[in-house]
């Protein structure tokens, strides 16, 4: 049996996180991954937050891997943070940039898959050194104890024992399942995320967004465009992509249930969102019929190659850093030499094969997943026995409003986590009233967990500033003295401190409301709002298309198996599952995993389980 001093689960953000600070400060580590590789099954909104709280400190990504601003294949700095109201056509926005500035050094968009690998590879590297790295491939199916022994069981491998384990395995944490560390989370305490990844050109976004080469914007979206539910939309501009996507309250799902994409499809349409995500598409013409079958053949292959080599030329001419790398290769001699070959490509294109360009956008990926409300769902004991949970799988996310962070809260729980196990390391005590204590200690005083439990008087101030033009008799009557306390500057500390004397559970069912979501944001929009129109219909994928452009390596073998089929939540599973892997048959709900993109949106009356070693979804982009 081969032996560890440490074993991490999970191989996203908050685990390689762990990995890399356990390898600095020289223990062994090793981390399992059930992907296929690093970074497969990952996906965000997302934004990663570098923090610099007034009180206490926070462990940032940058303080982790030291040339993480220079060299990590993030996507943008975002410098701008703006609120939408939407109402049909009309959009009323307000600029909540000093919010999002606020305690922040950066605030980065991102794509899990590239960023999560560029991760692995620093610490793999690093814990290699210390005999320890990176297991990908390996899905940990069973965790049990014999005397002062913890073994670790796989579908892949022989056992291995550990002396420790940092549970890093997401918001459906197996680990907590099979030990009893906790129970699921119920869907009030949860979210359900959709988004899409949608290709634009580098310097289409720059001039669109109004942003420079290294900055980026971050758009919210409120209103009409939540379908009635509590929750709301999102757009984040990265390096060559946008990020668009709906994040919601589970149970407000499940009490009016709807396909998540058609939450979606509603951004997508708001003519607000179409004009940032439009683009020039290339379609193709018919072929004739009456052309023998061969040449056929030949003519799709080469529309298909010549669209191919004028996209991916056309990407070069919009970026500025990819124009120069190929001035600077030989390829080209100037920019006007690839604007000419461009010219040259589409030509050809129109001429020859008949192709005609359209305004239209394009879609790249499809991808769901359940995030933690941490003010709802965190772990008071976020350990059991030697094992230490982080990030989404102790439930620890922050969704206040417009503030939206999760991946910089795992990383900062990697490392607590770390330090921890360090500690026990060096005194060889793996006891709870060591080891979980410890590591629990440092939970507690971390600047996110008591964001998580009290309402800060400064940022609200931020946020009351900016909506200051916002009509107080558009609030309804039950919050106006809420209200107008808030917005006093000499009450605002009185009224906030008495709320966190109160308790914020206490105050959220009054706080995420319909009316805060939907029905507030709708009449700023129509009272307010600006009308906007759109110069195209976009052409949105149905969601068979969508699946279909996903990378499955399917197993034959289902990793979900349906517990309850007749009840009335697997029943609105039909609706709610991202994919649609569930369907009604005369026994009941059934299930068809192929198409699962493993969300665990259905987990709580299913026997749920991530799928064995690198098998399921392969996402691309993240």
């Amino acid at each position: 049996m081969e032996r560890y001093d440490v074993a991490i689960i999970g191989g996203g953000s908050a685990g390689l996180a762990a990995l890399k600070q356990l390898s600095a400060l020289g223990k062994q580590a090793i981390l399992f991954e059930s992907g296929s590789k690093i970074g497969a099954k990952n996906i965000s909104g997302g934004i990663l937050y570098s923090k610099k709280p007034k009180k206490g400190k926070t462990y940032n990504v940058e303080d982790i891997y030291e040339n993480f601003l220079s060299d990590a294949p993030f996507e943008r700095k975002i410098t701008k943070y703006i609120l939408h109201s939407t109402s049909k056509d009309k959009v009323f926005s307000i600029d909540l940039t000093a919010a999002h500035n606020y305690e922040a050094n950066f605030g980065c968009s991102v794509l899990m898959n590239n960023l999560n690998r560029w991760f692995s590879k620093q610490a793999d590297e690093s814990a290699q050194k210390h005999g320890g790295g990176i297991i990908s491939g390996v899905h940990v199916n069973s965790i049990k104890w014999d005397g002062d022994r913890t073994i670790i069981q796989t579908n892949e491998l022989e056992e291995v024992e550990v002396k420790a384990i940092i549970a890093a395995d997401g918001v459906n944490s197996e680990v907590a399942y099979m030990v009893g560390a906790r129970p699921k989370f119920s869907p009030s305490q949860l979210y359900q995320g959709v988004k899409v990844v949608i290709k634009l050109p580098e310097e289409i976004i720059n001039q669109r967004f109004a942003v420079g080469q290294d900055e980026g914007a971050a758009h919210l979206f409120a209103g009409d465009v939540t379908l009635n539910h509590i929750g709301g939309g999102f757009l984040y501009t990265n390096r060559d992509t946008l990020s668009v996507g709906a994040v919601y309250h589970l149970d407000s799902l499940l009490e009016t249930p709807v396909e998540p994409y058609e939450l979606v499809n509603a951004l997508l349409k708001n003519p607000m969102i179409s004009e940032f995500i439009k683009d020039e598409v290339p379609v193709r013409s018919e072929i004739d019929k009456n052309v023998p079958k061969e040449d056929q053949m030949r003519i799709r292959f080469a529309v298909t190659k010549m669209i191919k080599t004028w996209s991916e030329l056309r990407d070069v001419y919009y970026s500025k850093r990819e124009k120069e790398r190929l001035i600077a290769d030989g390829k080209y001699g100037s920019p006007e030499e690839i604007e000419t070959q461009l010219a040259s490509l589409r030509d050809q294109m129109s001429t020859k094969y008949g192709i005609k360009f359209s305004t239209d956008y394009v879609e790249v990926e499809y991808s769901a997943k359940l995030v933690p409300d941490g003010k709802r769902c965190r772990m008071e004991r976020p350990y059991f026995k030697n094992i230490l949970f982080v990030g989404d799988a102790a439930g620890r996310g922050i969704f206040v409003g417009p503030r939206i962070e999760g991946l910089n809260v795992g990383i900062d729980d990697a490392v607590r986590a770390a330090n921890a196990v360090a500690m026990a390391l060096d005194k060889n005590n793996f006891g709870e009233n060591h080891l979980g204590q410890s590591y629990s200690q440092s939970i507690e005083e971390s600047p996110y967990t008591h964001d998580l439990k009290a309402i800060d008087k400064d940022y609200l101030k931020i946020f009351l500033d900016a909506a200051k033009e916002v009509p107080k008799d558009i609030i309804s009557s039950k919050y106006g003295v809420i209200v107008k306390m808030m917005s006093s500057t000499t009450l605002r500390s009185f009224a906030v401190g008495f709320a966190n004397i109160l308790g914020y559970e206490k105050l959220l069912p009054i706080i995420e409301t319909v009316d805060t979501y939907v029905k507030v944001p709708t009449e700023i929009a129509e009272r307010l709002g600006k009308s906007m129109s759109a110069s195209y219909t976009p052409t949105i994928p149905s969601i068979a298309q969508r699946v279909a452009k996903l990378k499955f390596n399917d197993d034959s073998v289902s990793h979900i198996k349906v517990l309850k089929p007749t009840s009335e939540f697997m029943k609105k599973m039909i609706t709610l599952c991202p994919t649609g892997c569930y369907l009604m048959e005369k026994e009941g709900v059934i299930i068809q995993h192929e198409g699962c993109v493993e969300c665990g949106t259905c987990s709580e009356e299913t026997d749920w389980k991530h799928p064995v070693g690198e098998k399921g979804i392969n996402y691309q982009f993240g």
